[in-house]
């Protein structure tokens, strides 16, 4: 079971780094704008510090989610566990508040979601 979570773990790290490079530097292309709903390049300009900004948070989820997976790897179970679950644990949090503060977004709620909730759920299955 540890390896099904570090597996998923590693998956939600993966599309994190995903969306902080579409945050972080492709945030003016028409199919980031897509994604992320942003129907015209002013509103993008207008809201790119702030996208900057917040890919940087999903990068350094996905940092702290890796680390433990390495932790894990070699036979570090509290550490690694611990930076698994801050890690995880704070990416489906931050997918349960995306989808709290409006129902439209629970794709992209699901979509960033899943992952790491199935990572944390694992994860405790595997350290209990």
């Amino acid at each position: 079971m540890l390896v099904v979570s570090m597996v998923l773990a590693g998956l939600a790290a993966a599309v994190h780094v995903y969306i902080f490079w579409m945050e972080s530097f492709a945030w003016m292309r028409p199919s980031t704008r897509k994604v992320f709903g942003i129907a015209t390049e002013e509103e993008a300009r207008t809201t790119r510090a702030l996208a900057y900004n917040q890919g940087f948070y999903n990068l350094f989820l996905a940092l702290t989610a890796v680390v433990g997976i390495v932790l894990l790897a070699l036979d570090q179970t509290a550490a690694g566990a611990a930076l698994v679950f801050a890690g995880c644990g704070s990416m489906a949090l931050a997918a349960l508040v995306l989808v709290a503060g409006s129902r439209a977004y629970a794709s992209a709620a699901a979509k960033q979601g899943v992952l790491p909730l199935l990572a944390v759920a694992t994860l405790a299955i595997a350290v209990a």
